[in-house]
């Protein structure tokens, strides 16, 4: 199967919606204009592409000098296990590899913490860092 990695911040409503909807964000799709537009003013933007359907996106927000925050990691249920959400994932970490401070929060599940651990992170709850949130609900 052939994946497209393409850099691009102007996506149609329709693909970003079936994206989050496939993954279970409904939050975001609640207000689809909110969602494109958070996504157009991203730092950063990476999709993943089989033929003509967007099966995965990763966005960066921040300055990119200092610190960069990964905003989304999403891929497809369909496409999971594939290395795709690896390959968007090194993608940024390279592009931003002389950045000091990549951050990110997500949910607390054995297959998340496994994920992003094997890609380099270290869960606030096992270092030297804190993290806090305040996350409107």
């Amino acid at each position: 199967m052939q994946i497209n990695y393409q850099e691009m911040k102007k996506l149609d409503q329709r693909p970003l919606e079936d994206l989050y909807t496939d993954v279970g964000w409904s939050a975001y799709t609640k207000d689809v204009d909110r969602l494109q537009q958070s996504v157009e003013n991203s730092l950063y933007v990476l999709t993943a592409w089989h033929e003509d359907e967007l099966i995965g996106l990763i966005r960066v927000v921040e300055d990119g000098l200092s610190i960069i925050y990964i905003q989304d990691l999403l891929v497809k249920n369909a496409y999971h296990n594939q290395k795709i959400g690896s390959e968007l994932m090194q993608s940024v970490l390279n592009k931003y590899a002389g950045v000091n401070q990549k951050v990110l929060l997500t949910e607390e599940a054995p297959n998340t913490r496994y994920f992003y651990e094997k890609n380099g992170f270290k869960s606030c709850d096992q270092g030297d860092a804190v993290a806090f949130a305040q996350l409107k609900s």
